[in-house]
């Protein structure tokens, strides 16, 4: 069995109160409305944000019914982000299925996007978890900010190291940051051990991001997204970074040029992802990525052990082991 399917396992009465919570909440009257939600209910992932919402739980107290209704605003909130994305980069598919966009236009989708959004604003106001709503909050606006610094980036192609894991700090470790703070925020641990969490989940999602990043550059790509896709949509990513710091002036700005201008060319960025394959890209990002975890599990250790704080390390250490 699979590190993901025991956690699942052990997590499953807990997962089955938060998948009640969440189709509860997708409810809707508007009947186009409703068959969109449907087909976003339909499409099952591994449900990893609710398993670190519940685990920070355990660990740092016990869930309650406050702890299922933040993972559900967590996971309308990631929804509606991953609804979001797809209309900016004009995706056609998600995890092999259509796109909310490509099946019924971007105006449809962003406005889904935001309902979603509301659902899950609506569902911590009407239970006054006043906290878990600052704390997904503060998310939300992290994301946006993050979005938009990667898109000014990528059009000046100025990226420093230090501006990447800004990045990717807000635009990807925030949310799973909230998900450990949510987590044991629901069960009225003290302000410090919030903090902790907090701390604690944005380690694991910076790890979570450069794994991400490494996979586009793999000769095998597992996760259902071509490979060079971010070289394509012109991101910045660390293993890229690594190369063009060590490289000549000369052939830094040649392999900018193919980023700006000819990265619509298969043959010149499949030789561009061969150079940072060899550039020892790879391995410095792999350098990195374990570093964060291994300060996430630094924090994790300060814990009582426990079934679910060993669940806990065997979900930070899935999150740099994965395939897909």
């Amino acid at each position: 069995m699979s590190a993901i399917n025991e956690i699942q396992q052990l997590l499953s009465k807990d997962l089955e109160g938060f998948q009640r919570v969440f189709k509860s909440a997708m409810d809707s009257k508007v009947p186009l409305l409703d068959i969109i939600l449907r087909y976003i209910h339909r499409q099952k992932g591994k449900k990893m944000r609710p398993m670190f919402v519940f685990l920070s739980a355990y660990i740092t107290g016990a869930p309650t019914d406050a702890t299922a209704r933040a993972a559900s605003l967590i996971e309308l909130l990631h929804t509606a982000t991953l609804v979001h994305d797809d209309v900016v980069d004009e995706a056609e598919k998600r995890r092999g299925l259509f796109s909310i966009n490509a099946l019924w236009k971007n105006k449809v989708a962003v406005l889904a996007g935001d309902f979603l959004l509301s659902k899950g604003l609506s569902l911590a106001l009407a239970s006054k978890d006043y906290e878990v709503l600052e704390i997904v909050s503060e998310a939300t606006r992290e994301m946006a900010e993050g979005e938009l610094l990667q898109i000014e980036k990528a059009r000046r192609l100025d990226i420093k190291e230090e501006i990447y894991f800004e990045i990717i700090r807000k635009k990807t470790a925030t949310l799973i940051s909230s998900c450990c703070a949510v987590g044991a925020a629901s069960t009225n641990a003290e302000a410090d051990i919030i903090k902790k969490m907090k701390q604690f989940g944005e380690y694991v999602g910076i790890a979570f991001q450069i794994k991400d990043d490494i996979f586009d550059f793999q000769k095998t790509n597992a996760i259902g997204k071509p490979q060079g896709i971010d070289i394509k949509e012109q991101k910045m990513t660390l293993p890229l970074i690594y190369m063009l710091n060590n490289l000549s002036s000369a052939e830094r700005q040649k392999a900018i040029r193919v980023v700006k201008k000819h990265h619509n060319n298969p043959e010149k960025v499949t030789a561009l992802l061969d150079q940072v394959n060899s550039s020892g890209g790879i391995e410095y990002a792999e350098k990195q990525m374990y570093a964060y975890r291994d300060k996430a599990l630094a924090i994790l250790n300060e814990f009582p052990k426990s079934e679910y704080h060993q669940a806990m390390i065997n979900l930070v250490n899935y999150t740099c082991e994965r395939k897909k």
